[in-house]
């Protein structure tokens, strides 16, 4: 009786040594699956960065539209600059595109000079418009340029 205790002892001490790890086929399946969730989560986050952007864009640009426009109500004419607006307090500082990440990228829309009846010349065009500077392309298709 002995002996087959032992024996027992020993079949299960093997079967508890050929079960200890997992397969090569189950480590394969766990890590594809990882690999899926992490790609998904790095697509959903770049978005997120672009849509933050688009945001700060959309904002910096209401911004600038709104010291364009106090300026001229206060004084009658266009700003000759966008620096204009820094220096005569409209802005404390131009923003900085999200998408170029610079300054000096914006693109400005200049007023016409349009003579008005009675008088010999309007006063001297100035920015009537800014626009980002960015050639890339929103998430909805359309150029970031070419946003109002």
């Amino acid at each position: 009786m002995a002996q087959s205790t032992v024996t027992g002892k020993r079949r299960f001490a093997a079967a508890a040594v050929q079960q200890a790890g997992f397969t090569m086929v189950e480590l394969l399946v766990v890590t594809t699956v990882l690999m899926i969730l992490a790609g998904l989560g790095l697509v959903q986050y770049r978005n997120s960065v672009t849509r933050a952007k688009e945001a700060v864009l959309k904002e910096d640009l209401f911004r600038l539209r709104d010291a364009i426009d106090q300026f001229y109500a206060d004084r009658s004419q266009y700003p000759p600059s966008l620096d204009e607006l820094v220096s005569a307090g409209y802005l404390r500082a131009l923003p900085v595109d999200p998408f170029t990440q610079s300054k000096t990228t914006w693109v400005t829309v200049t007023a016409e000079a349009v003579p008005t009846a009675g008088a010999a010349a309007a006063a001297e065009p100035g920015v009537y418009d800014v626009k980002s500077g960015s050639d890339a392309t929103s998430l909805d298709g359309t150029p970031y340029s070419d946003w109002n």
